[in-house]
Formats: structure tokens, C-alpha cells, sequence
């Protein structure tokens, strides 16, 4: 049995939205023959397993595969790990040492930009026309959809469909934001899913720092 912390990342201002992740702090009592199974059944769109706090090394599964790097992960297990165990400056998932910082409810990852998985974009020319936009057929798609709410603010309404990753529709995708980042080379203002708030900017060459609210909304044996 292994406790497992479930969070939501990338909240808006008054806590609601936000990408459901299960992060188990104490990633050894599950064994890495056993976690992908794991993943799926919990059926977040990503689960975190927390190998050594004191070091950050953690792993990184969806429902489907397992990820070198992901954007809401590193942003809530860094939360997670400042509330529970003390601040872990570094994350360490298989791509590479993440950067992070914890102010208050939010915290922040730095990251290259090409950890993030690649996504196949579409401007679209409203944010009504993505919010009309249907779930693609092809299983194989990794694809996000965005348009302008204000461009000389860099606020955007965007939607990601990572079938290819098992996961329908994302609720708020912090991989794809570090990539549209990279892409538009801009800091940018996201509103995802029903109701997520991203925020991203560029930090130094090919390099991004992904930030939002975190929520813990319950603790539970698994």
C-alpha cells in the first residue's frame, strides 16, 4: 500500500480548473515493473513517482507511456515536495535537472524547451473557434489548438488533444505552453480546459519557466 497525493495544477485565481496529478512522495513502495499499470489505473493525465525527495529524481508516467520530462508534473511534485518535505530546488526526471521555485500557492519549473513532447500546432482565428473545436479521430495525434484573446498582452485560449499519449483532451497542458513559448518567443498568458491559467515565459536561450497555482485536493492510500 502507498500513499498517494492528488493534486491539481494550474488553478485559476479563485482555485478551480486545474490538470488532476497523482504524485506517490514515496515512489519506491511502488516498483517500476508495476507503475506504468499504475498510471493507467489511476487514469490521470500524468502520475508522478517521487524516488529520492532529498535529490528530486522522479519519474513521469500517463496512461499510456512513460515521459522523459512534463510540464504539470515538475510544476505540482515541486509544490508537492516544498509542502511535505522541504523545497527541492532541482527535479531531476530522466530528460534533465529542472529548476524550480515555490511562492505561496504557486510554484514554478525551468526547463529546455525541447523536453517538451513535440506538438503539432493550429492558429485558429478565434478563441470561440477552439472552444468549437472536436476532439480529433486520429489516435496517433499529439495536436493543440490556439487562438488570440489578446495578442499585444500574450494572452491565448488554447486546447491540446495528446491521443498518442492516451489522453483524449488535456486539461492543461504544461509542455505544450513551454513549446508554444518556444515557438512564438514571447511570455504568454494560457487559458486552457475548462477553466486552467498557465503562465510562461521565455528564460534564457531555448529555455522556458512554466508557472501556476497548485491545489492538494486529497491524500489517500492506494
Amino acid at each position: 500500500m502507498a500513499e498517494l497525493h492528488v493534486l491539481r495544477v494550474f488553478c485559476n485565481a479563485r482555485g478551480g480548473g486545474g490538470n488532476p496529478l497523482g504524485v506517490f512522495l514515496d515512489g519506491a513502495a511502488v516498483p517500476s515493473a508495476q507503475r506504468q499499470a499504475v498510471a493507467a489505473d489511476l487514469g490521470f493525465s500524468e502520475t508522478v513517482f517521487v524516488d529520492d525527495a532529498e535529490s528530486g529524481a522522479i519519474r513521469i508516467h500517463t496512461p499510456a507511456v512513460e515521459l522523459p520530462f512534463a510540464g504539470h508534473p515538475t510544476v505540482g511534485t515541486a509544490w508537492l515536495l516544498a509542502r511535505e518535505r522541504g523545497a527541492a530546488p532541482t527535479l531531476r526526471p530522466p530528460a534533465g535537472e529542472v529548476a524550480t521555485r515555490v511562492d505561496g500557492e504557486e510554484a514554478a519549473v525551468t526547463a529546455e524547451v525541447e523536453w517538451a513532447p513535440a506538438f503539432d500546432w493550429e492558429q485558429l482565428e478565434s478563441a470561440a473557434a477552439v472552444e468549437a473545436a472536436e476532439v480529433p479521430e486520429d489516435e496517433s495525434a499529439v495536436l493543440g489548438q490556439w487562438a488570440w484573446i489578446d495578442e499585444p498582452a500574450g494572452v491565448i485560449r488554447a486546447r491540446v488533444f495528446p491521443l498518442a499519449y492516451g489522453i483524449a483532451e488535456d486539461e492543461a497542458t504544461g509542455a505544450a505552453a513551454i513549446r508554444l513559448c518556444g515557438l512564438l518567443r514571447r511570455a504568454l498568458e494560457i487559458h486552457q480546459g475548462r477553466a486552467s491559467l498557465l503562465h510562461v515565459r521565455p528564460a534564457g536561450q531555448e529555455r522556458a519557466e512554466l508557472r501556476g497555482r497548485v491545489v492538494l485536493d486529497e491524500v489517500r492510500d492506494y
